[in-house]
Order: structure tokens, then sequence, then C-alpha cells
């Protein structure tokens, strides 16, 4: 019994050598420079579902209308059965704009059973696209809640462009204001980044991909050939399961930025629960073994080091370099969010809250009322 302490350290310690160096240093947030502008800009249509959004989407939207883009540009707006606003407050703000001309709402038809509302939301917005007769080459998708700086669509089509890239996807940055956001927003980019590392994702070698639905650009053809939000549906996490069709014909690219920025606010630690419990165990395709085995990893990555100080012997230096591994893994995000590096220590704390969100996450599941969102339960409109 006194060696399982010991062979614990052991296996918490080889765990975070191998995030340091082998899990293509996700733990560096990194900022590549702007691309190279294309030789001609492709029209691009940007697709944005709301649904209840009326506090910012005029920020939002007022932000996409000020686009410098050079190239045939337009906004569709798909107001997802909003009970407030929200559509009137986009047109009042296109108005001030002085470009009302770029803006088309388009009203969503009754949510189809074995739909989630933001994949038939964006579904009705490319409909409407084609509709037009003149759909455009690039479709961006983008959520109601983020405020996108006056060259991002020029950056994103340049480095889509760049190398001939399907799709292209920014993690936005997210607000990190409150004393919940400081504490816990810096640790969901890295958990996020240590399960689809950037530059794997970037790979066209690997299989693994990755998008942030708040900032997706891809290519009308790649979004037709992979069968667009009808081949997802059902998905909650729809930004990597988009991901994944599009990379199986061709190359991806995600990355971050501290331009282009989330309006939502978190102000404290329910409103992160509620986020992550949205979506966690579809993360684990509400598999109880693999709720079971995330549980166990977990424990073992963030939780074992500090706690195993407490076995004496051999067992505290190797826990302890563990949990140094863990806090130099950890202190970059804090640095790029803005985060005192001093509070990379406590990620095991911050790691325990996500973890218990992932369980309620299960048990959500199991009740019936996974997937909430917006006064809308997204699973029972699969029954």
């Amino acid at each position: 019994m006194s060696d399982i302490p010991l062979l614990l350290a052991a296996l918490a310690l080889a765990i975070w050598l191998y995030l340091l160096f082998a899990r293509g240093f996700f733990w560096l947030p990194r900022i590549p420079p702007p691309a190279p502008p294309p030789g001609s800009w492709p029209g691009v249509a940007v697709v944005v579902p709301a649904r209840d959004e009326e506090a910012v989407i005029a920020q939002s939207i007022g932000s996409l209308l000020a686009q410098d883009y050079p190239g045939r540009f337009s906004v569709v707006l798909v107001d997802d059965h909003s009970s407030d606003g929200t559509a009137e407050r986009a047109i009042a703000a296109a108005a001030e704009s002085g470009r009302a001309e770029r803006l088309t709402v388009v009203v969503a038809r009754t949510l189809p059973r074995g739909w989630t509302g933001k994949m038939w939301a964006l579904a009705e917005g490319v409909r409407g696209l084609e509709e037009t007769g003149r759909p455009p080459e690039l479709l961006l998708f983008t959520d109601a809640d983020i405020a996108h700086h006056p060259g991002n669509v020029s950056e994103l089509v340049a480095r889509l462009e760049e190398k001939s890239r399907d799709l292209v996807s920014l993690m936005v940055l997210l607000r990190c204001r409150s004393a919940a956001e400081r504490w816990l927003i810096p640790a969901f980019v890295f958990f996020f980044a240590m399960l689809y590392p950037f530059a794997w994702a970037n790979d066209p070698r690997r299989r693994i991909a990755a998008a942030a639905g708040g900032c997706i650009l891809v290519r009308r053809s790649a979004y037709e050939r992979s069968g667009g939000h009808a081949a997802i549906r059902n998905a909650l996490i729809d930004d990597c399961a988009l991901a994944r069709r599009v990379k199986a014909g061709g190359p991806i690219w995600i990355g971050l930025t501290r331009q282009v920025r989330s309006l939502r606010p978190y102000p404290d630690v329910a409103e992160v629960w509620r986020m992550v419990a949205r979506t966690a165990f579809t993360q684990l395709d509400h598999s109880p073994w693999l709720l079971l085995g995330t549980v166990l990893g977990l424990g073992l990555t963030f939780l074992a080091p500090p706690l195993l100080l407490l076995a004496g012997g051999a067992a505290v230096w190797i826990a302890g370099a563990a949990w140094l591994a863990m806090a130099v893994a950890y202190a970059p995000m804090l640095r790029f969010y803005g985060v005192s590096p001093l509070r990379a220590p406590l990620l095991p704390a911050v790691a325990a809250i996500y973890l218990a969100a992932t369980l309620d996450s299960a048990r959500r599941h199991w009740r019936g009322v996974g997937g909430g969102w917006k006064g809308r339960v997204q699973w029972q409109s699969q029954r």
C-alpha cells in the first residue's frame, strides 16, 4: 500500500511532462502575424443566429456592418423566435450605422424535431442566402454576442486564402472582468486547447479538428460537401463537429485573438457552471464509461498532485514536481487574459469546479433536461 502514493505521483508527473512537451505545446498562447492579402476578395456573407440578445445585438451587428472588407459583403441576422426586441434593435443599429443595406433579417421557421435551435437558425440563414440567387463563396458563422474589429473579415479571408484552407476559426477573447470570470475563464480556454491542440488541428496530417463557434469562416463549397448544418443538426458542440467534417476534405486553421471579443458576461460561478454543464456530457458522447474515465483522469492529472503532498516520503517530491509542471503550463494562459500568474498553482481548485459541472451535465442529461439554453431544452426537440 505504501507504493500506491508513489505510483500515483509518478503517473501524474508523467502526464504533465507529456502535456508540456508532447501535446503540440497547447499551453503557449500564440497569435500569428496577419496573412498577406489575397489576389482577389471573394464574396462573404455573415450568418448570425440570435435568440433574446437585445442587450448585445446592437454592438455585435454594428461591428459587423462596420467591416472594411473590400469584396462583396452582407450580414444575415436569423431571429430565432426571440421574446424580446432582438430583431428591432438590430435593424435600428443598422440604420444608425448608415449601412442598413448590408443587413437582412430572417425569421427562423418552427424548430423541427431532431434539430438543436442554433443549428436550425444557422441553416435558416444559409437557406435565406441561397434564395437570393447569388450565394457568396464564403460563409462566416458568428454568435450574436461577439464584437469584431473592423479588419476581422479581411484578416479571416486572407488566412483562408493563404494556404487554400477550407475553414478558419478564431477562439474569441472571452470576458474576464468579474471575480468569477478571472477565476474560471482562462481555465476554460486552457482546457479547450488541451483537448484540441491548435497546432494539431491546423496540421493536415493529423485527424484532430477544432473550431470555435463564435467565429468560423468556411468555403461554401466545403460547407456543402460536408453536409452543412443538416449533417450536425442535433449537435450541441457544433463548432468542432463542423470542423471534423470539413477537415476530412481539406485543411483548416484555428487560432487565438485579442481583437475579437465576446460580449457575454459571466458575473458569477453559477453562470460559468451552466455554460459547462450544458455541453460537457455531450463531449463524452453521453457515455457513463467515458464519464468515469474523465473523473479518474482529471482526478489523477489535476487533483492528485496537491493531495499527494500529504502522503509523505518520496511521493511528496514527485507530486510537487507534477504540481509545479501544472502551474508552469497554466501561467501563460493567465497572462494572456491579464490575470496574475501567481494564481497558476490554484488550477486544481478550478479543475474541481469544472469536474463537478461535468458530473452535473451528466445528471441533467439523465433527467432529460440537458442542453438547456435561452429557455429551450435542446434535447426535448429531439424526442
